[in-house]
């Protein structure tokens, strides 16, 4: 669903979580396969080596805001319904809306229908995303909040956690949070209006006009690095990424 924003200032940049680098967007895939590289010197004939196991390094971005995007480390064996988890706590968990993940044409529900039409998410995220595949994922039906995933490569990774094991993903990088300006004022947007975001009207607002806003209070969000900022009760990450905004 393509939203009217305020006016960006032109941001392309985002943080590797690796080595906490500023780097533009083309270049990030190309920096973090030098940075995975460096600090995991493996080849391509280590597969019986113990302790290594496959992950998928993943691009994700919002299929209408492409300058919300993240770069994943996501192990092979982990589940769809483990990424679906990923991206509702860093992005898009608001009232515990349905999702579902579109792979080559089938389609992967948290709540699959009665009828089988639908898949289930109790799949392994290996066995059906593989290098150069391109798939979409949606929150909320009602709406909506659609994302693009491609998968950029695979690799042999040394996952290491803590009592509970390695996670099932892992952020990589992720985007600078988007300069979004006022639509009033010209200022920099510090709340968004959700009734003016899904009517199209002046939804980007400073903390000076939101408080003259005619909507009211009521409808006024925070502005968060997320493509669901504004849209039905969104008000930011959840568990970890709560704090790490």
């Amino acid at each position: 669903m393509a939203r009217k924003t305020g006016r960006k200032r032109a941001t392309s940049k985002g943080k590797c979580y690796l080595c906490n680098a500023a780097v533009s967007k083309t270049a990030m895939t190309s920096h973090l396969q030098s940075c995975l590289s460096d600090r995991e010197s493996v080849s391509e004939n280590s597969a019986g080596t113990r302790g290594l196991e496959k992950t998928l390094h993943i691009i994700v971005e919002g299929r209408y805001q492409p300058w919300y995007w993240m770069h994943l480390d996501v192990r092979a064996k982990a589940k769809l319904k483990d990424l679906d988890r990923f991206l509702r706590d860093i992005w898009l968990e608001c009232c515990g809306h349905l999702s579902a993940f579109i792979i080559q044409k089938e389609r992967y529900s948290s709540s699959p229908d009665r009828f089988g039409f639908e898949n289930s998410m109790n799949f392994a995220v290996g066995g059906l995303l593989l290098p150069g595949i391109k798939c979409y994922y949606e929150y909320d039906f009602g709406t909506p909040t659609e994302l693009v995933l491609t998968v950029v490569s695979e690799r042999l990774s040394e996952r290491k956690g803590g009592k509970k094991g390695a996670p099932a993903v892992q952020l990589l990088a992720r985007n600078n949070a988007p300069a979004i300006t006022c639509l009033s004022c010209g200022g920099i947007a510090t709340q968004v209006c959700s009734w003016c975001v899904c009517e199209g009207g002046n939804a980007w607002l400073c903390d000076d006009c939101a408080a003259e806003h005619a909507c009211g209070e009521d409808y006024l969000l925070l502005v968060v690095n997320s493509p669901r900022v504004g849209i039905c009760g969104y008000t930011g990450p959840q568990g970890i990424f709560a704090v790490r905004e």
